[in-house]
């Protein structure tokens, strides 16, 4: 099966998804950690830090070789460490969270919502990506409430094919029908396909932060930051 034939359903989660949605939702987080390391790495400020080490070392060191690659090394192991870090530490609060109980915290509540797209490969069924809604009180809004989408994820191999696309109409018409007034999407710098789609749906960049989740020193390191977007239904 090639992307452009992807004949994917999409359909509400079931219990029995559980372990193909956990991999699934694990191997497309864990691969924004390279695209991380690499945009860290080229930021001005780490460019200038790396030549310190290697350069400033060199001299300071009496005009050691080991130890300049030494010292940069460390340097560039730390950046890369704080990056996977930055993603694995997610997924590992996130499978202790909400995707511990999808069904308690997803389906329980007429607000809420997760959906899978499943495409039949080699003669089986497979998940191959996923989304889900949190309906959310809107402060100041007299009661309205706002959608928020969450776990947006689409497995490598079916990239390109459109699906991403059918499951966040798919998740904004839930939104519509529950007559939220507007829908909410985060994402990380780094996940430039993500940022990409929603502006295409016509969503709005309405603020840039940085995480609370991670140590300050971590997110300084990974230069993250997290880009909330917005779309009035």
């Amino acid at each position: 099966m090639t992307k452009s034939n992807v004949h994917a359903v999409i359909r509400r989660y079931q219990p029995s998804d559980r372990a193909t949605v956990e991999t699934v939702f694990r191997d497309g987080m864990m691969e924004h950690i390279n695209p991380a390391f690499m945009y860290a790495m080229t930021r001005p400020l780490h460019i200038a830090v790396s030549l310190f080490y290697y350069i400033g070392v060199y001299v300071m060191a009496g005009q050691s070789v080991v130890l300049a690659l030494v010292s940069g090394g460390t340097w560039i192991s730390l950046v890369y460490f704080c990056c996977f870090e930055f993603y694995t530490g997610y997924v590992r609060a996130k499978l202790n969270t909400d995707m511990q109980d999808i069904p308690g915290y997803y389906l329980s509540n007429p607000d809420n919502c997760f959906w899978v797209a499943e495409a039949e490969i080699h003669g089986r069924p497979q998940v191959l990506g996923m989304v889900a809604v949190e309906g959310k009180s809107d402060p100041g809004s007299e009661g309205k409430k706002f959608g928020e989408f969450y776990r947006m994820i689409v497995s490598s191999s079916c990239r390109c094919s459109g699906l991403g696309l059918r499951l966040a109409k798919i998740a904004e018409d839930f939104c519509r029908e529950r007559c939220f007034s507007k829908i909410e999407f985060s994402t990380s710098s780094t996940q430039r396909a993500a940022v990409a789609l929603y502006f295409r749906l016509g969503f709005k960049l309405v603020l840039v932060h940085t995480p609370s989740e991670s140590p300050k020193w971590m997110i300084w390191m990974t230069r993250a930051t997290i880009l909330t977007m917005e779309k009035n239904i």
